[in-house]
């Protein structure tokens, strides 16, 4: 006799996601795992006398989304301090800083602005933010991380720790503008301590499952969040899977303490080893083969030249790591590429390219020859509109052939979609790719929904036990108010009515 199931879900159009995408009913769920995907019929036989039975009121279920490419770091921060990614003008976001300038902390924080919606289309400066203090130190951050402002208590304090190339100045005096290494300098100034780490992931759990998201490849540096993970765990307090892909300044220690790719429990994994090549388009640090439309004759810059990245791969797969290396130029995803051409077998190690904003064809049939992943980012094609920041970065010949995931996944490609956090929303991703303005960025959205689950899961050597739903598989589930196949045209404002992670409702919407 077949035992009965711990909860049913029903009245549902479920969406498997599996080869052939089949539909059903009802899902029932024994020990965090899917026991059955048939007909409400068939599967009401799994009722038993202590089975809890969740009506879904035709809504849609998906396989969890995973996001693969995460900082909730610096989400939570967004949460906790200004969030500055509504900010619609440079008064705004200073507005917004000045109003995280209440609270007891030494630093005045604030997150995520994006420029290039502006109409006043520029950075924040120093002269802004010494308007929302002269005595305590002050950062906005550019929602890329890769650039930031900050005030003159904190040049005062900092900067003569900072490289002078990334400390933008005018008539010889430092405008406040910080890009690349500068920026890491804040960074490690402002790391939380334990107990507010705590405090930031746990606010940025509480938004992924919001958000449907049940799973995340976590990108950490010189941060206290491996440990808090791993804690939380413990403690039985996560409601989201997290793979950890380790900055390349933690290789020695990685190795040191024998801890390896897909070394963890059920929710804490070791993920990769990440590396830079290059910085990004909106900081026009993007390492490109030809010149930046708006600026005379600059192709960017080197975060990690050449040669190091080389060596840097060499040691790492050597030593049995998985690779994840962040290119956004066609230079620097053809240099990585080329490194990773250099190991035993970049396909069975699912070596990653993070982002990959700009490839030619040259690259697309070297993903696909090496195996390689091409983990990006679907929500960055919001700048690919015409008049958008691409459009004044690179220009419209550029533009219309940036994040070209109809090209990979035809090139045979492995396509793995994540946020960058900028905003961690994969509905908004995926909203962006199926309505996209050019064919060779534009997915069905079978196609865009699998790069969020599948796609994502073998970016993490997940594909047996996540991506879709089908019985073996662990119950992590995201059910939506609308079928996004109904309505492609407005998948960005469907909401997520429900979230379950191993079975468990983690976020109830309904």
């Amino acid at each position: 006799m077949t035992a009965p199931a711990d909860i049913l879900f029903t009245n549902a159009d479920v969406h498997t996601l599996e080869e052939s995408d089949r539909t059903a009913e009802a899902v029932a769920v024994r020990d965090g795992e899917v026991a059955r995907v048939d007909s409400a019929y068939e599967v009401e036989f799994l009722d038993g006398v202590e089975t809890e039975v969740v009506d879904l009121g035709g809504r849609t279920l998906l396989p969890g989304f995973i996001d693969a490419h995460t900082h909730l770091q610096h989400l939570g921060r967004s949460l906790v301090y200004a969030d500055l990614s509504g900010a619609d003008s440079p008064a705004d976001a200073v507005e917004r800083v000045a109003d995280a300038a209440d609270t007891d902390r030494e630093w005045v924080l604030g997150f995520g602005y994006d420029e290039s919606t502006w109409d006043d289309s520029r950075y924040l400066t120093r002269a802004d933010l010494d308007r929302v203090s002269e005595e305590r130190p002050v950062a906005a951050f550019r929602e890329d991380m890769h650039i930031a402002a900050v005030n003159s208590v904190a040049l005062d304090r900092y900067g003569d720790e900072m490289p002078d190339a990334d400390v933008k100045a005018e008539g010889g005096e430092p405008t406040g503008v910080i890009v690349e290494e500068a920026v890491d300098v804040v960074y490690e100034a402002i790391e939380p301590d334990a107990a507010e780490m705590r405090e930031l992931l746990e606010a940025a759990q509480r938004e992924a499952n919001r958000k449907g998201v049940t799973g995340v490849h976590d990108m950490v540096r010189n941060s206290r969040a491996p440990e808090v993970y791993r804690e939380m765990d413990l403690d039985d307090d996560l409601s989201l899977r997290v793979r950890l892909n380790y900055w390349s300044d933690h290789l020695d220690a990685l190795i040191e303490t024998g801890l390896r790719t897909n070394h963890g429990s059920e929710f804490v994994a070791v993920g990769g080893v990440k590396t830079f090549t290059d910085g990004s388009l909106g900081g026009r640090t993007a390492k490109l083969s030809e010149p930046y439309a708006d600026a005379d004759g600059e192709t960017g810059q080197w975060v990690v030249d050449p040669e190091s990245l080389r060596a840097f791969v060499e040691e790492a797969a050597d030593a049995g790591y998985q690779l994840t290396a962040h290119a956004i130029g066609d230079e620097a995803v053809r240099e990585v590429l080329a490194a990773y051409d250099d190991t035993d077998d970049p396909g069975e190690a699912r070596h990653r390219v993070e982002h990959a904003e700009l490839t030619d064809d040259d690259a697309l049939d070297r993903f696909a020859d090496s195996g390689a992943v091409a983990s990006v980012q679907p929500n960055f094609l919001k700048w690919a509109r015409e008049g958008g920041l691409y459009d004044d970065r690179i220009g419209t010949e550029r533009r219309e052939r940036s994040n070209r995931y109809a090209d990979m996944l035809e090139a045979g490609v492995n396509l793995a979609f994540g946020s960058d956090c900028m905003p961690l929303d994969p509905l908004l991703g995926i909203h962006q790719t199926v309505n996209a303005p050019a064919d060779c960025q534009r997915l069905s959205v079978t196609e865009a929904v699998r790069a969020y689950t599948g796609g994502a899961a073998y970016a993490g050597f997940d594909e047996d036990r996540l991506g879709t739903v089908e019985p073996g598989k662990r119950a992590d589930f995201t059910v939506l108010e609308r079928s996004p196949w109904d309505h492609p045209e407005t998948i960005e404002d469907i909401d997520v009515a429900m979230t379950v992670v191993d079975g468990e409702v983690v976020y109830d919407g309904r």
